[in-house]
Parts: C-alpha cells; structure tokens; sequence
C-alpha cells in the first residue's frame, strides 16, 4: 500500500468502536521520509477536531521540547497508536490498540525510520515491551525491528507532572545527542 491507499483506508476504518465517536481520523503528520519517528498513544479533543496529532497544549509543549533539542515538527513524523479519541481522553483499551496497531506499523513501514521516540506509557507498551515501566525504563535506548527506540514521558503527563521535566530534559539530550548519528 502506498501513502495515499493507506489513509484512505485508515480514514474508512471501522474495526473497533472508536469510530463512532469521532470526529476526524487522525492518521499523521511530517515528513514521510524522517529519520525520526515520535508515536504516542491517541488523539485529544482538539486532534479530534482538527485531524493533526499533537496540536492541543500537550502539542504545544512537545513543539517547544523539539527546539530546545533542534528539532522543528517538519523534520520528524507524528503519529499515535490509535487513529481516533478515545472517549473523555482515556486510555486506549487493549482491543482498540489491537485494531488500530496495524496502520501505525504500516506507517512504520513506508517511513523507515532509524529511531522511534515514544511519548508516554502506551506507545512504548506496543512497540518496546508489554510490561514498559515509564519512570523506571524511560530514556533507555531498546531496538525495534533493527530501529533505535526510546520513550520519554508524554508531553500531557508534564503538563500534570512537572517535577517530570528535569528528566525529560535529560531523556531530550540523549536523542539530540543519537540523532546526530543517524543524519
């Protein structure tokens, strides 16, 4: 499948109840040919509204961790584990992440990204380990299909935390400091 048949398809799902709540899919955004790959777990209420991952004040504070490590949102592709809003903003349930995974690997496919950074919990429990323990594991670097791999805390998760940020900052400077090995 190429970029176009993909989302279309994505766009037409109707493999868990998600969709009938939603607004607008929100299958991605970026650059298609990134070095880098930033996954969280799903969209918010203003994704939902507007089709972008990443948009609302969670994507605001991610904006501005990208440029304290050189990073502007066009260099990279967002992209979340489930493609549509959870009611209220919980958690996507296993079965909805189960139904919605295989557009994210999709995505992982056509992209080929040489490193993956997963924001929060549920993005690095499908793509590095079940059990992923966020304030035990987070900045540890892993390997996902011959990909470097990370997770650093989710931008919303410091907007409630923010005695969370000294190690994101820390998590942040070790994929500057990775990323320039893979340019």
């Amino acid at each position: 499948m190429d970029w176009n048949e993909l989302e279309k398809a994505c766009e037409s799902c109707k493999k868990c109840e998600l969709y009938k709540t939603r607004n607008k899919n929100v299958f991605g955004v970026g650059d298609k040919k990134a070095r880098i790959l930033f996954v969280g777990e799903g969209p918010g209420a203003e994704e939902d509204r507007l089709g972008e991952p990443f948009v609302g004040r969670a994507g605001k504070l991610l904006d501005t961790m990208l440029a304290s490590i050189g990073i502007d949102r066009s260099q990279i592709y967002i992209a979340n584990i489930v493609k549509c809003r959870p009611p209220q903003n919980r958690d996507p349930s296993p079965e909805e992440q189960t139904a919605c995974t295989p557009w994210l690997d999709a995505q992982i496919e056509l992209i080929d990204p040489a490193m993956i950074v997963c924001l929060g919990r549920i993005a690095a429990g499908y793509l590095i380990k079940k059990d992923f323990k966020i304030t035990a594991e987070h900045g540890h670097w892993f390997t996902y299909n011959g990909r470097r791999i990370t997770a650093i805390y989710h931008p919303a998760a410091l907007l409630r935390d923010p005695s969370k940020r000294g190690d994101t900052f820390e998590d942040l400077r070790m994929i500057e400091e990775e990323s320039k090995l893979i340019k």
